[in-house]
């Protein structure tokens, strides 16, 4: 099994700290480590660094060669510019064909996700390894939620298939989309329902397969790459696009696995969703105080640990950090990226 972290975007619905020169993933927003460290350090637990890959932009590359300088530069798989996560997710069955390993499976750890604890994520991967080598399948995560996240989207469980070390296997029966409200909200209580926590794990000839079936436009730039073309002509010619572009196709078709993985995952989207997070591990947000009249329910977090008054506001988050100060309702902070 081959780890790979992939490692993208700016996180602008976390502005004011995270930002395109120092995305949300190198903050050190957890006990003083970021989340690529967290990711990292958890990998490390099991794998050697020639044995875990990377794929992120050259600029984000030298931030995380900075943080974790044991990084083997040969296991970094650069994106000349964005496409999405499509053709980014294929970019590394790419790489890694080009490498001569396209027969070994490969596990994507996002990096703006936590997985604790740490021996179940190894458990998951471990079911994921012997279905994967079983089937030939693609496979994916997910857990049943207790709620109703937004932004995220759904898969409905199918035929169960095998379970071990709190790892449970199912087919997959169906795809909801997050925007599909009143069915995600009719399955909520039905046993049936997973929160779509992705942790994509195929072999990369097998995806490069389904790419050329699903998506031939990425599949020709994709495969001249893996026969060793020049990356950085060929990438960018590659039209933008979702991974579901794919496995939606899949799902609907019952042709994909998700594994309903042991360990909590928390994905760090929004400030509400880091503040969740710090309430359920007592953490406490970095400031110079706070004083509330007539308050309650807020999260306030400065970067220079200034202190931080409220009077009169309930359930507001306030960041204060080097580009700004961002005032919001915690139930809208999924839409700060829209101001930045």
């Amino acid at each position: 099994m081959i780890p790979v972290i992939l490692c993208g975007g700016v996180g602008t619905k976390m502005w004011p700290l995270s930002s395109p020169r120092m995305p949300k993933q190198f903050l050190p927003l957890i006990h003083g480590k970021s989340l690529f460290e967290i990711n990292w350090e958890m990998l490390r637990q099991r794998y050697q660094p020639e044995e875990i890959f990377l794929q992120t932009n050259s600029e984000q590359a030298k931030i995380a060669l900075d943080l974790v300088p044991e990084i083997v530069e040969r296991n970094v798989f650069i994106e000349p510019e964005s496409r999405n996560q499509g053709p980014a997710t294929g970019l590394i069955a790419a790489m890694l064909q080009k490498q001569g390993v396209g027969e070994e499976l490969f596990f994507l750890v996002q990096v703006d996700d936590v997985r604790t604890p740490t021996q179940a994520v190894f458990d998951t991967m471990d079911m994921a390894e012997e279905i994967g080598r079983a089937t030939g399948k693609y496979i994916t995560g997910g857990f049943a939620p207790d709620r109703i996240v937004g932004g995220v989207d759904y898969l409905l469980k199918g035929k169960f298939i095998k379970e071990a070390n709190g790892a449970k296997v199912y087919e997959v029966a169906d795809y909801i989309d997050r925007n599909d409200e009143a069915k995600i909200a009719k399955y909520l209580n039905s046993g049936k329902l997973l929160l779509h926590t992705n942790h994509t794990t195929m072999t990369p000839n097998n995806l490069m397969a389904l790419i050329k079936k699903y998506e031939p436009d990425w599949w020709e730039h994709l495969n001249n790459i893996a026969k060793g073309k020049d990356v950085n002509k060929e990438f960018p010619l590659i039209p933008k696009g979702t991974l579901e572009q794919i496995t939606v196709k899949l799902h609907k078709k019952g042709e994909s696995i998700v594994i309903e993985h042991p360990f909590k995952w928390t994905d760090f989207g929004t400030w509400e969703s880091l503040e969740q997070f710090y309430k359920k591990n007592d953490i406490s947000p970095s400031n110079g105080g706070v004083s509330e009249i007539y308050s309650k329910g807020n999260f306030c977090l400065s970067e220079s640990n200034k202190k931080i008054a409220i009077i009169g506001f309930d359930n507001v988050i306030v960041i204060e950090g080097k580009d700004g100060i961002l005032v919001c309702k915690k139930d809208l902070s999924g839409k700060v990226g829209e101001v930045v």
